[in-house]
C-alpha cells in the first residue's frame, strides 16, 4: 500500500512533538537539578540572530498545524505565541496533537495533487502540489525547528541522545 499524506504529515509530526514533549520534561528536570533558572533554558539561542528555544518550540507546532491544515482545506488555528514556561509549551504540543488527530485519514485523499499557496516571505507566496509542499517545505521547516529546540538544549548540557529525538516508533 502506498504511503499517504495522513501517514507523511499527521503520523510523523504527532511522534516527533511527543518526542519533543519528552524532551521538555528532560529540560525542566535538567534546569531544577542543576538549580537553573528555566529561563536560561527558554530563551537561549544557538547564535544572537537566531530564533530562542521557545520560538523553536512554537514553530514546529506551526509547521505540523499549518500543512495538515492546508491539505485539508482546513482553517490553520492561530496560537498567541504567548508560551513563557515549559508547561505552557507542553500545553502547545498537546493542542497540536489533539488537532492533528482530528483529522481523518480520507480527509487527505488527493491532497498530494492539489495546489497548495502558501506564504513563503514577507508579501510573497508560492503554490506548489501538495506532495512538493509537504516533503519540499513543510517537513524541511518543521524539522528544522525541532532540530534546532533540540540542540539548543544538548548545548546548554541537558543530557540527550538520538532516541530522545527520534522518540518511540
Amino acid at each position: 500500500m502506498p504511503l499517504s499524506m495522513h501517514q507523511a504529515s499527521v503520523s510523523v509530526f504527532t511522534r516527533s512533538l511527543t518526542a519533543l514533549d519528552a524532551i521538555l520534561d528532560k529540560a525542566a528536570a535538567h534546569a531544577e537539578a542543576k538549580k537553573i533558572a528555566p529561563d536560561a533554558l527558554l530563551t537561549a539561542r544557538l547564535f544572537p540572530d537566531m530564533f530562542t528555544f521557545t520560538k523553536q518550540v512554537q514553530l514546529a507546532t506551526d509547521f505540523a498545524k499549518g500543512p495538515a491544515s492546508r491539505l485539508t482545506g482546513s482553517e490553520i488555528p492561530k496560537y498567541a505565541d504567548e508560551e513563557k514556561t515549559f508547561p505552557e509549551l507542553k500545553a502547545r504540543i498537546a493542542k497540536t496533537i489533539a488537532y492533528l488527530n482530528s483529522f481523518k485519514p480520507e480527509q487527505f485523499n488527493g491532497s498530494d495533487d492539489k495546489e497548495i499557496t502558501f506564504p513563503a516571505g514577507p508579501e510573497k507566496s508560492l503554490t506548489l502540489s501538495g506532495s512538493r509542499y509537504l516533503f519540499g517545505v513543510a517537513h524541511p521547516n518543521f524539522y528544522f525547528h525541532l532540530t534546532t529546540a533540540y540542540d539548543i538544549l544538548r548545548h546548554n548540557g541537558v543530557e540527550l541522545g538520538k532516541l530522545d529525538f527520534i522518540g518511540k516508533p
